[in-house]
């Protein structure tokens, strides 16, 4: 059973770039078919797709992060990142990474808010807050 283990600081800078790991075990993340990717939930909003990325390195973004966000991938450590740059304090929330079987659905690359079910593996998420 794949699990994902998302790791990175806690707390970044306001203007600076936020930067996380989500480490893959039980799976490959060069496995055709599935999606990789990152989430991110603010203190007491819904949850919020940012980007994925695919078993051969395509990426996906969301419109409203695409001019801040780049998603990699390590394949020697079966690890996918996360870049956010120039955040601010609205980007203070729980990070999560997570697979889907193909790109997430239109409606949640459109910016509607993600279900749990939108995704079969999820991290058990990382706080990240954006202070001075």
């Amino acid at each position: 059973q794949v699990q994902l283990q998302e790791s990175g600081p806690g707390l970044v800078k306001p203007s600076q770039t936020l930067s996380l790991t989500c480490t893959v075990s039980g799976g490959s993340i060069r496995t055709i078919t599935y999606w990789w990717s990152w989430i991110r939930q603010p203190p007491g909003k819904g949850l919020e797709w940012i980007g994925a990325i695919d078993n051969i390195g395509i990426t996906n973004y969301s419109p409203s992060l695409k001019s801040r966000t780049s998603i990699s991938r390590d394949t020697s450590k079966n690890q996918f990142t996360l870049q956010l740059s120039s955040v601010t304090p609205e980007d203070t929330a729980v990070y999560y990474c997570a697979r889907g079987r193909g790109l997430p659905p239109a409606g949640v690359v459109a910016g509607r808010a993600v279900e749990r079910a939108d995704f079969s593996s999820w991290g058990q998420g990382t706080q990240v807050t954006v202070s001075a």
